[in-house]
Formats: structure tokens, C-alpha cells, sequence
């Protein structure tokens, strides 16, 4: 797969999952390969601090979610990764998710694909939201195609928010410029 949704909302189909689906659409329209991954209903544990990982290369938590998950970040060449605002930062579930990528950051083995980073806050905060998917993408050595804040508090408001959608719409089209020419 190309391009690669992830979704860290508890809220399978809501805000952050729509705003993400904008981005996604581009690609499809124009015959990328893309794949939606939400975090809900996901069991992500988070990372133990054991610094075992740094051995054996991989995170020694076996009985969760994570591994199938981020086997399909490390397929990715992009990776358009969102959270909900909760208190001015991303969710802790996706928190969970991004801490536990610390075993692969020793041998850089994220490095080299593009990221953008979503964020939907019911009022303000995205800001922050944004800085922090954004620090996870930096560290990893992800090059930015950018990044997009929506508003929206009840499920598909953000879509209401025109700025929102059109910055993702514009995303996506970068998307396209960048990968389209791998398919043609």
C-alpha cells in the first residue's frame, strides 16, 4: 500500500476518521493504493519503559493490537496519521501507539517515508495536537507534506468546516503529484 489513514479517535467513524477519508479520497480518485486503519476498538498497551526493544529490535509486548498495526506503517510511503484534541494533545490511545514505535527508532527503521499529521479539536488546541503527531513524524525522520486542523465536535462537523476540508483536499493532491508518477 502507498498511503496508509490511521485514525487515533475511539470514535470509529467520527471527526478525525472523516477528515483523514478527505485526504484519502484524493489518492483513490486518482488510482493510489490507500488503506484506512482506525484505532477503535483497537487494544494498544502502552510501552513499559523496559528498554528491551533496544535487543531485540521490536517491542516485547506481544498480546495487543500494535504489531499488525504499525507492520502496516512500516508498508507505508505515506503515513496521514490524526487525533482528536483532548485537552490540548492527542489522545493517549494514540499516544500508546506512537510510544510504542520507540523500538523501531533505534535502527531508524520509519525513516525515509512522508507523513502529515491531522488534528480536529472541538473548539481550539489542534495547534498542539499537530506539534506533537509532528514530533513523532520528526523523530522517525518522516519528510512533512504538511498538515491539517479541522473543527467539528458532533460526528462529520468537521466537514462543515470549509478551511478544513479544502487544506485536505489540497494534501491529497500533493499526494498524487508525489506518487502518481510511480503508477504511470
Amino acid at each position: 500500500m502507498k498511503v496508509l489513514g490511521l485514525s487515533g479517535s475511539m470514535r470509529r467513524n467520527g471527526n478525525t476518521a472523516q477528515l483523514i477519508k478527505v485526504i484519502l479520497k484524493r489518492c483513490d480518485d486518482a488510482g493510489i493504493r490507500t488503506e484506512f486503519v482506525s484505532l477503535s476498538g483497537k487494544k494498544i498497551l502502552p510501552c513499559l519503559g523496559c528498554e528491551k526493544c533496544k535487543e531485540t529490535k521490536w517491542c516485547v509486548i506481544e498480546k495487543d493490537d500494535w504489531g499488525k498495526i504499525i507492520d502496516k506503517v512500516m508498508d507505508c510511503e505515506v503515513l496521514v496519521i490524526g487525533s482528536p484534541t483532548y485537552y490540548y494533545d492527542l489522545c493517549g490511545h494514540l499516544k500508546n501507539f506512537i510510544d510504542r514505535t520507540y523500538c523501531l527508532y533505534h535502527d531508524r527503521r520509519l525513516a525515509g517515508r512522508r507523513g502529515v499529521a491531522v488534528a480536529v479539536q472541538a473548539s481550539k488546541g489542534a495547534t498542539r495536537t499537530i506539534q506533537t503527531i509532528e514530533g513523532f513524524l520528526n523523530t522517525h525522520e518522516f519528510s512533512s507534506l504538511g498538515s491539517v486542523k479541522g473543527t467539528g465536535y458532533e460526528e462529520g462537523a468537521v466537514l462543515m468546516d470549509k478551511d478544513a476540508v479544502a487544506r485536505a483536499q489540497k494534501i491529497g493532491d500533493k499526494i498524487v503529484r508525489l506518487l502518481k508518477p510511480h503508477y504511470d
